[in-house]
């Protein structure tokens, strides 16, 4: 059988044709793209506040001032409570260690004191926390590079300083000698390597009845009684961003002129004594008659101090070892040789006395004195009489 094929012509496409057909396909892929980015995005809500952008590596975070949103204490508190603590481990930050020496060592040592008196009250739990915070600040590329920098930052200002302290006339308002010791103490402590642990690397903190603006833009790490403490989310809130070194050189602060004597001289200027040297606070030794150990519920202490500790450790030492006593008295030696066996002391024993403290609690009275011959002082009625 004869089989037949019919020849079928194909149409040929000329160039134009497929630049034509290229185009729509291009155009058509652009469509599906837009569509499917489109699709990946949920609505937003209308009651949504968006939470600002984690700072980049590259982009320095400003620092504003602080202001406070206008709410009150009880929707403030709840405002707060909502904000979740960041999951996870907290870094703490590493260990600080002030490379000035001289004045500045004693301007950068007040300026912080300051700082934990006024922010935290005479509680030593809260300033060291508060002097942590400041420390993490002056090594953080966003902020001024010197303690005292850190720590008046805006002060010039009528409202919105960086710490509420030095624009608000609190300054004015005078806590006791033994107060300020203590916080020089605590000061001390912070600028020679202690870290507080518990407030990792936050840069700032608030009260639980204030509502800042920019309590929703950072990370909650941190409760340390009635204060909270936060750290930038993304780069500046990790270590990374904790290598600032400090200039070495503390500027004088006019608002100290009356707490401290090495910012300024005034009238009837009352400071502690100030030490020359870069001081580290040692512990005293503890021994002989006296020893205090635990439950140890004796109002008359008599120790041995170690001499190599500052004079201002002895305050610290008085305060950990007479715990919550209403009435207490602690007497020390630095010469053991000299350090009686009991009250019944000879008047050289009573000569050789280093240090010591008293407090009554139901006539309000608490003193510390130093033999200024050994210890000397800025002010005499710190000197024991002879």
């Amino acid at each position: 059988m004869a089989s037949c094929m019919k020849e079928v012509s194909v149409p040929t496409l000329s160039a134009r044709d497929w630049q034509g057909w290229l185009f729509v396909a291009l155009m058509l892929a652009v469509l599906v793209g837009v569509l499917w980015l489109t699709g990946r995005q949920a609505p937003a809500s209308p009651l949504a506040v968006a939470k600002p952008a984690a700072p980049h590596a590259d982009t320095v975070p400003a620092i504003a001032p602080v202001e406070l949103a206008p709410v009150t204490l009880g929707d403030a508190r709840a405002a707060n409570a909502r904000i979740p603590f960041v999951t996870g481990y907290v870094t703490a930050a590493a260990a600080f260690r002030f490379a000035g020496s001289g004045e500045d060592f004693q301007r950068a040592r007040d300026c912080l004191a300051a700082a934990v008196l006024y922010e935290a009250g005479d509680d030593d739990k809260g300033q060291r926390a508060v002097a942590q915070v400041v420390l993490n600040r002056a090594r953080h590329s966003a902020f001024p590079k010197s303690v005292c920098g850190v720590v008046f930052q805006g002060s010039e200002r009528i409202t919105g300083c960086q710490f509420t302290f030095t624009c608000d006339g609190a300054l004015t308002r005078r806590y006791s000698d033994l107060a300020w010791l203590r916080a020089q103490s605590v000061a001390l402590a912070a600028l020679n390597g202690t870290v507080d642990p518990s407030v990792g690397l936050a840069t700032h903190y608030h009260t639980a009845w204030v509502r800042p603006y920019w309590s929703d833009s950072l990370e909650k790490i941190a409760a340390v009684d009635t204060h909270l403490f936060f750290r930038w989310p993304g780069f500046w809130g990790t270590t990374g961003a904790f290598r600032g070194g400090l200039s070495g050189s503390e500027p004088m602060i006019a608002g100290l002129v009356g707490l401290s004597s090495v910012h300024g001289i005034a009238p009837g200027l009352t400071l502690q004594g100030l030490p020359t040297a870069n001081p580290v606070i040692g512990e005293p030794v503890v021994k002989s008659y006296g020893g205090v150990i635990p439950g140890d519920t004796r109002d008359t202490l008599l120790v041995v101090l170690d001499r190599r500790a500052t004079a201002d450790a002895f305050v610290a030492y008085a305060l950990r070892v007479c715990g919550t006593r209403d009435y207490c008295k602690l007497f020390g030696w630095t010469n053991p040789v000299l350090k009686p066996g009991s009250e019944a002391m000879s008047d050289m024993q009573r000569t050789a006395m280093s240090f010591s403290y008293l407090r009554n609690e139901t006539d309000g009275f608490e003193k510390a004195l130093w033999n200024c011959t050994e210890y000397p002082r800025d002010d005499a009625r710190q000197c024991m009489k002879r």
